[in-house]
């Protein structure tokens, strides 16, 4: 008995090799099946995975104010020359520090000049005041040189870390370290010297935008101590046509609470001091944990939906196995009778049948899966879009592609077997 089973196996598999092109044309649905899933997967854990490490650099245990232009004042800032007034001030700080539980610390943020040059080349840049404990709250690592130190705030010193960017724009053809940059300040600049480079932080898809309108690529960060004794709390800033002098004492607080489940309570107690001592809104309270929370909802949402897309594509060529399959029944049909003459049963003719339909979907899952991986990897190439394969998207869409092939060949199996020999014989 076991024999017939293995020469029932090796008909059905001698029946699709004698019709090597319907063979390959009926497992086509399956290869794009397969390559689809994968594919879609692969961009969408990409761009999940890009998009969630850009808020976990942010720090989930931070709460982030940042100082905001309020809608009046943009409108009486289009003067020729205008003193604007907003944002974070000393005594939210201390009001944060004395009356808020479940703080391990805050670090301000002091946006000082908004141009820098050295030599020749100039360019847009954010000159951003900080504290040394800035570079470990935002999960940034020196990429050479060295970090600013408590040393360099008690002697005020002008020293400056970089961004990769800012190395590319101010010093393309030599080594920044050591060299000195100029952070423009009405009427003249303050030089700084270079002291360390950033780590680059890859933001697929959205460069610019950097961590939620934060690029530290294209940032350069000195002592928040020199910061405040250089350029004071009034900054300028050049537009189109106009220039406006803006006083603010903080452009930004990262406050990081001492345990991440105080983080929630901790942001809005933060909103109602804020709510109570600015009534012209100029701030904005964020809070990465909560929309990380939110990124990983919409990551599992657009896996579902992407994979149930794609997973249609699988449901087509399972769709076409079956089709084809009726079809070589019917042709067959004499066979089959003949075989019921010497002795198969029924479970022999449907085991030959679905032999064949599961080496179409199990081939074609494999040239599948190839296909997906070379495709997400061509889109990571040509287009710069990151994608991430994950070992549970191939195991997946491999093993959707087999069970398409035995789902959809159980029809034309059974159908095959329940044939009435006599009948099947008389067939032309």
């Amino acid at each position: 008995m076991h024999l017939f089973n293995l020469e029932t196996i090796r008909l059905g598999l001698n029946s699709l090799k004698l019709h090597k092109l319907r063979s390959l044309l009926t497992s086509l649905g399956i290869i794009f099946g397969v390559a689809a899933v994968i594919c879609m997967l692969s961009i969408s854990e990409g761009a999940s995975a890009d998009e969630l490490r850009m808020i976990e650099l942010l720090g989930t245990k931070n709460i982030i104010v940042n100082s905001v232009k309020p809608p009046a004042t943009a409108q009486n800032s289009q003067s020729n020359s205008n003193m604007i007034e907003y944002g974070v001030t000393r005594d939210d700080v201390a009001v944060i520090n004395e009356t808020i539980p479940h703080i391990a610390q805050v670090v301000p943020l002091k946006t000082v000049s908004y141009v820098a040059r050295h030599g020749k080349f100039q360019a847009s840049l954010n000159v951003v005041g900080t504290t040394p404990e800035f570079f470990n709250v935002v999960n940034v690592s020196i990429g050479r040189g060295r970090s600013i130190v408590p040393s360099d705030m008690i002697e005020r010193t002008n020293v400056c870390v970089i961004g990769e960017q800012v190395r590319r724009e101010l010093f393309p053809f030599k080594d920044p370290i050591g060299e000195t940059l100029l952070a423009e300040r009405y009427p003249t600049g303050v030089p700084f010297t270079v002291i360390g480079i950033l780590e680059e932080v890859k933001t697929a898809g959205a460069p610019r935008r950097g961590v939620q309108e934060r690029d530290l690529n294209r940032e350069i960060l000195v002592p928040f101590s020199t910061a405040m004794s250089q350029f004071g709390e009034i900054t300028r800033r050049m537009g189109a046509g106009s220039r406006e002098f803006i006083k603010m004492q903080f452009s930004g607080l990262y406050i990081t609470a001492n345990e991440l489940v105080n983080v929630l309570p901790v942001s809005e107690m933060i909103k109602r001091v804020f709510e109570h001592g600015h009534p012209k809104l100029d701030y904005e309270v964020k809070v990465p944990l909560r929309a990380l929370e939110l990124a990983k909802q919409k990551e599992r949402n657009r896996k579902i939906t992407l994979g149930f897309i794609a997973g249609i594509s699988l449901l087509v060529g399972g769709i076409g196995i079956m089709n084809i399959m009726l079809a070589t029944v019917t042709e067959r049909t004499r066979e089959i009778g003949i075989r019921r003459a010497l002795g198969a049963r029924q479970r022999h003719i449907a085991l030959q049948f679905l032999v064949e339909t599961v080496v179409l979907s199990t081939v074609g899952g494999v040239f599948g899966v190839f296909l997906g991986v070379s495709g997400a990897f061509m889109i990571t190439k040509f287009v710069d879009w990151e994608t991430i394969i994950s070992f549970w998207s191939v195991a997946v869409s491999f093993g959707l592609s087999v069970l398409v092939g035995i789902f959809f060949g159980m029809y034309p199996a059974i159908s095959a077997a329940k044939l009435d020999p006599i009948e099947a014989l008389r067939c032309e």
